[in-house]
């Protein structure tokens, strides 16, 4: 897939598949960044993949942009078309009071009823495509377009770690208590930071997710063998 190359400051390529949200051009991201972690170029720091574009940051006492761009070019030769898969992951959610404050509004705007909206998030083919602002923010794809909900007016401030959030096509585990404008439909006892530092977070992109629904009393009893170690 062709790609254009962007310098960025004096330590890093912009590597771009497409200019809007592409199928195609995220799975040509995920082969290149795996390609790149198999076989990192001389200097190469760290891939930051997202949407449709990866950054590729270096030492500069090493390399420089024009000897990123031309290994990265040379990855992008040998990269297979058909997009590799990552590994699946299990969210526990609970949607019961009080964890899924938006549920019933999602299901008043779907014309659905607050099961049937459960239903359709369960169903849903997640997949981790990029992180966000804040550790451990993965934007999952995979929202099934009957319960696809535009962000609200206004953010809610103080949203708990564990949230599970939608809006639009994608959803998001929340990590740090934080606001947000998404709709919030459950909580998740899962734990996303590992404490690995070389695989920090649960999540790789690619990784694909399955939530499991659970009721509160298993939250509760997970909630605490998880903060107790």
């Amino acid at each position: 897939m062709d790609a254009s190359f962007k310098p960025i400051a004096d330590h890093a390529v912009l590597v771009t598949f497409a200019e809007q949200v592409d199928e195609a051009a995220h799975a040509a991201v995920i082969a290149l960044d795996r390609s790149l972690a198999n076989d990192p170029p001389e200097g190469m720091d760290e891939t930051v993949p997202a949407l449709v574009n990866m950054l590729v940051t270096f030492d500069v006492a090493k390399t420089d942009h024009a000897a990123i761009e031309h290994a990265v070019r040379q990855h992008l030769t040998a990269l297979s078309p058909i997009a590799q898969t990552g590994n699946e992951r299990v969210v526990e959610i609970c949607y019961e009071a009080p964890f899924g404050p938006d549920l019933d509004a999602v299901a008043a705007a779907t014309g659905l009823s607050p099961d049937a909206v459960i239903a359709a998030h369960l169903s849903g083919d997640y997949r981790a495509l990029m992180y966000g602002f804040s550790p451990g923010y993965a934007y999952l794809a995979g929202v099934p377009e009957g319960i696809r909900v535009p962000r609200k007016p206004m953010a809610v401030r103080d949203v708990a770690a564990g949230s599970v959030v939608i809006a639009g096509p994608q959803c998001i585990v929340t990590t740090l208590t934080m606001p947000t404008g998404w709709s919030i439909l459950g909580r998740s006892p899962t734990q996303i930071f590992t404490g690995d530092p070389q695989h920090p977070f649960l999540f790789d992109v690619g990784d694909g997710v399955v939530f499991k629904r659970i009721d509160v009393a298993t939250f509760e009893r997970l909630s605490k063998e998880r903060a107790h170690g």
